[in-house]
């Protein structure tokens, strides 16, 4: 049996409806440069990157835990990784699979490796907010953010497996989820960790009941540092353990409860709150928004939801916070209006860059 190598192009690969060998995806590549569209100027950039001699493919981080960098991943890993993907969601040759990310980053890149390296039929689309209004075919295998899986929820039982990641879905979106016939998988993962190194499913529960644990994938171990945050043991796509600043509750070597970011921590009269918690419980507020804290003489900090929107709509606000299902001291002290948020180039919220507006 032939050991993949990132030198190889599977020969049940197809692109678009077509096989094409290794070096007739250089053309492709080229065509795509010269005459595609945006997002498939990037596949093609990405197609050159993977074709060439070199054994790492340069990839830019999102920005949404600190300034955007780039970083070099080894080709080899990244199909490493991708094989750990097929074997954890069960994916095989001939699968056709919907490619509705930006070939920019590392998830858009990974599900063109996932194709050539497992011999998927991929598809590509416009990676906007509705990516399956482009055909109506049926796909075994996609991967979207949140925003498009809300936008595309009509549609979504044309797609059999569904893995969501770059943001957290919000409650109700997941409670749409339980009527679609799709199987829909949380990941967690990072550039660093080339793409998602642990999943948990959304719906289809075995008992009824929602799993809180994300599973690591095969060849990866966990535990946590001093601080309770996540490290990474995954020595078939890094070197080095990957320490992270989430912190979680480990159940097992391969099973964890992601409580939030240590860097988002708020300590209010002694009391450690972690945004990402109370966000969940906040499914009443209908706009863009996300928990911080800010200075009190007092509390040290207080707990305020920080809300995309015009000043007059606070009121609004402050009563979808009343209806929510939030413990005493979970309930935020304040509701602060800001007109725009800022955000990364893929549409993450930057927290502590829209905080600082709030004095300014």
């Amino acid at each position: 049996m032939q050991i993949p190598n990132f030198k190889n192009v599977h020969n049940r690969f197809k692109l678009n409806g077509y096989h094409f060998t290794r070096e007739q995806l250089n053309d492709v590549a080229y065509t795509f440069i010269k005459e595609g569209k945006p997002s498939e100027v990037s596949v093609g950039n990405f197609l050159l990157d993977w074709l060439d001699d070199s054994e790492y493919v340069t990839v830019k981080t999102s920005g949404s835990t600190g300034k955007p960098k780039s970083i070099q991943i080894e080709k080899n890993k990244m199909v490493n990784s991708a094989i750990a993907t097929a074997n954890h969601f069960k994916l095989e040759v001939g699968d056709r699979a919907l490619h509705c990310l930006s070939a920019d980053y590392i998830a858009g890149k990974m599900m063109l490796v996932r194709a050539l390296i497992l011999g998927l039929e991929i598809d590509i689309v416009p990676p906007d907010r509705y990516p399956l209004m482009y055909n109506e075919k049926e796909y075994d295998f996609c991967a979207m953010v949140p925003m498009q899986v809300q936008s595309s929820l009509d549609e979504l039982n044309r797609v059999k497996k569904l893995i969501v990641g770059g943001a957290q879905m919000k409650p109700s979106l997941k409670s749409e989820l339980q009527k679609v016939s799709t199987y829909v998988y949380e990941t967690y993962g990072m550039t660093e960790t080339i793409t998602h190194i642990a999943a948990r499913k959304v719906n289809k529960f075995k008992k009824g009941k929602e799993n809180p644990y994300f599973k690591a994938l095969p060849g990866v171990t966990l535990k946590t540092d001093e601080r309770g945050c996540l490290v990474i043991h995954a020595p078939q796509i890094s070197d080095e353990e990957v320490v992270t600043n989430d912190v979680v509750n480990i159940i097992t070597h391969k099973k964890f409860e992601w409580l939030g970011r240590i860097d988002n921590t708020i300590n209010s009269g002694g009391i450690k709150l972690f945004p990402e918690r109370v966000e969940a419980k906040l499914n009443t507020i209908t706009k863009p928004f996300f928990v911080t804290g800010i200075p009190d003489e007092t509390l040290g900090e207080k707990l305020v939801v920080v809300v995309e929107g015009k000043a007059e709509l606070a009121q609004d606000v402050k009563e979808q916070v009343a209806a929510a299902d939030l413990e005493r001291y979970e309930v935020p002290k304040d509701v602060v209006m800001l007109p725009k948020f800022i955000r990364t180039a893929n549409d993450k919220i930057q927290r502590s860059e829209t905080a600082a507006l709030i004095h300014s």
